[in-house]
């Protein structure tokens, strides 16, 4: 957030500063008229800086993670997550609590379509409150259900890279 407003700063100062931007909106003298110059297209340096701006905060929201699964009977996982939330069987993440903050809503579009345990299909999102001890930056643990059976409709996605991108936070647990 603290970027948003940051470059959103930067552009109300570029939008003051630039001289065809913040000409005198009064009419200017007639003068006689001259002959007319070919006009050349200008660069528009507001527009590119909005585009940048906006490209930025893109590639800020989304990144690459390698996943890795698991599930409920493993050793050591526990029936809560690090928030003391209930895990929910393809919806909790386990991230590392630094790069992802815990309650970020995250999609992963590679999840999407993917069969959910009371059927359905998956909508790509997930919600990051667990951490791990072996969850350092650029992965993230993925929570399939209960027993190793549950991790078969995303076995192609175990130790792959998944394409990440931050949607929002929550308050409270995160919902089925």
């Amino acid at each position: 957030m603290l970027k948003l407003l940051g470059r959103l700063g930067a552009l109300a100062i570029l939008f003051a500063a630039h001289p065809a931007l913040a000409q005198d909106p009064s009419p200017a003298p007639a003068q006689d008229p001259a002959p007319a110059a070919p006009q050349v297209a200008s660069a528009d340096p507001l527009g590119q800086l909005i585009t940048s701006a906006v490209r930025s905060l893109v590639e800020d929201a989304t990144f690459p993670l390698k996943a890795t699964l698991y599930h409920a009977g493993a050793r050591g996982i526990r029936a809560l997550d690090s928030l003391g939330c209930r895990v929910v069987a393809m919806r909790t993440a386990a991230v590392d609590g630094v790069n992802v903050p815990r309650r970020t809503i995250l999609f992963i579009k590679e999840t999407v379509g993917l069969p959910m345990p009371g059927g359905g299909l998956h909508d790509g999102y997930w919600y990051a409150s667990d951490v791990g001890g072996a969850i350092h930056s650029g992965r993230i643990d993925l929570f399939t259900g209960q027993g190793a059976g549950s991790m078969a409709p995303l076995m192609r996605l175990n130790l792959a890279t998944l394409t990440v991108s931050k949607a929002g936070v929550f308050r409270g647990c995160p919902r089925n």
